[in-house]
C-alpha cells in the first residue's frame, strides 16, 4: 500500500508501524495516569465511592480495549531517552493551586491522550478505535459528573431544610406560609402543586421568586421545566418519569439547579452521571403528600451515604418524630411538605426541624 507525501509515494512500512506504536504506548501511558490521578482526587479529595468506582472501571476498560496489541511491540517501540517532548515544558506544567487544579488538569490530560489513541490505533489495531471512541465518551461523562459534583457541594454547602409547599387557597396565605418558612431556617422551597391551573400556578412562582430573591434561599420548582423558566426559578425538580437531565438542563441552561427523585441506589447512581446537581431520596416514611405502594427506607439513605458524595436529601414523611432516624443513616439534609406546611406553627416546626441538622459539613 502506497500513500502519497507532498506528491510522491510514502510507503506504509516497518517505519510507520513503529512511529505508531509508540504513539500509542506513550498515549496509552498519559491517559492511565490521568486516570489514577483523577481516580485518587475522586476517591481522598471528594470520597465518592461511586464516581472512584467508575474511574477505577474506565481506566481497567482502556485497557482490555487494546488487549489484543502486542505488549513487546509497544515496550519495544518506546524511547523516553529519545523523546524531544520531555524536553518541552509549559510555563504553569509544574504550578498546582490545588487538589482541584491537578485534577482538572488530568481530565484534560486524559481526553487528549483518549483521543490520540483512537486515531493512531486505527494504523495497528483499527478494530480497536471503536471501543476506544466509547470510551472517550464515557470519559468526557465522567468528567462531567466530578465537575456538577463541585459545583452542587459548593451551591448546596450549607442547605439542610428543603420545604415543599402548594399554592395555597389564596395569595396571601401563600405569602404568610413562604415568609413563615424562611424565617423558620429552609434554605431551599419547591413550589409543587398538581391541582392549580398553569396561570396560577405560574403566578404563585413569579411570587416565591420576588419573596426568595436576595433572602438567600434557592426557589425549585417541581417537575414543570416551563415554570422555573418563566418564574426564573434558580431550578427545576424531576422524578423518575418526568423529563430528563439533560432536557431540562437544555431548556433552563448550564446555571440551573436540576434535582432528581430517586428510589433505589441504582438510580441514585444514574442520577450522578446523568449531570443531577442534587438527589432527592425516598420515599423514607409513609407521606400525606405522596401514596407509594412501597418505602425505599432508611437502608436506602445508608446506602447513599456510603456511595454518593452528591448532595442528597431524605424525603417522604420525615418530621421532628422521626428526623433523629434518619439523621442516624448519615443523611444532614432533609426534604419535609405535609409535616411542616400543615403544622399550626410552620415556622417554629421549620425552627425546630432545622436544629436537628448541622449547620456546617457533611
Amino acid at each position: 500500500m502506497l500513500l502519497t507525501f507532498n506528491g510522491g509515494p510514502f510507503p506504509m512500512n516497518a517505519s510507520n508501524d513503529t512511529t505508531a506504536y509508540r504513539i500509542v504506548d506513550a498515549n496509552l501511558n498519559r491517559c492511565l495516569e490521568g486516570l489514577r490521578v483523577v481516580e485518587d482526587h475522586v476517591r481522598f479529595a471528594l470520597e465518592d465511592q461511586h464516581l472512584a468506582s467508575e474511574c477505577k472501571r474506565l481506566r481497567h476498560d482502556v485497557v482490555e480495549s487494546l488487549c489484543a496489541l502486542d505488549t513487546r511491540r509497544l515496550h519495544a517501540a518506546r524511547d523516553a531517552a529519545h523523546d524531544v517532548g520531555t524536553r518541552v515544558s509549559a510555563a504553569d506544567e509544574y504550578a498546582r493551586a490545588s487538589v482541584q487544579a491537578v485534577a482538572v488538569a488530568n481530565w484534560s490530560r486524559v481526553r487528549q491522550a483518549m483521543r490520540s489513541l483512537e486515531e493512531y490505533v486505527k494504523v495497528i489495531a483499527p478494530r480497536a478505535a471503536p471501543a476506544l471512541e466509547s470510551l472517550r465518551y464515557r470519559a468526557y461523562q465522567l468528567e462531567r459528573a466530578v465537575t456538577t459534583l463541585h459545583r452542587g457541594l459548593e451551591l448546596l454547602a450549607r442547605a439542610r431544610l428543603y420545604v415543599l409547599l402548594d399554592g395555597r387557597p389564596s395569595v396571601d396565605e401563600f405569602l404568610q406560609l413562604a415568609g413563615a418558612l424562611i424565617e423558620g431556617g429552609a434554605e431551599l422551597l419547591q413550589l409543587r402543586d398538581k391541582t392549580l391551573e398553569d396561570r396560577l400556578l405560574l403566578e404563585r412562582a413569579r411570587l416565591l421568586r420576588d419573596v426568595t430573591r436576595n433572602r438567600g434561599v434557592l426557589f425549585i420548582v417541581n417537575d414543570r421545566v416551563d415554570v422555573a423558566l418563566l418564574s426564573g426559578a434558580d431550578g427545576v425538580h424531576v422524578g423518575q418519569r418526568e423529563v430528563t437531565v439533560k432536557d431540562a438542563r437544555r431548556l433552563l441552561g448550564t446555571d440551573a439547579l436540576i434535582g432528581v427523585s430517586t428510589h433505589c441506589l441504582e438510580q441514585a447512581r444514574q442520577a450522578v452521571l446523568d449531570g443531577a446537581d442534587y438527589l432527592g431520596c425516598g420515599p423514607t416514611f409513609p407521606s400525606m403528600t405522596k401514596q407509594f405502594h412501597e418505602f425505599s427506607g432508611l437502608e436506602f439513605l445508608r446506602e447513599v451515604h456510603r456511595e454518593i458524595r452528591l448532595p442528597a436529601f431524605a424525603i417522604g414523611g420525615i418530621d421532628r418524630h422521626n428526623v433523629d432516624q434518619v439523621r442516624a443513616t448519615g443523611f444532614s439534609r432533609i426534604a419535609v411538605g405535609h409535616g411542616i406546611v400543615s403544622a399550626g406553627d410552620p415556622r417554629g416546626e421549620s425552627r425546630r426541624l432545622r436544629a436537628a441538622l448541622p449547620t456546617d459539613g457533611l
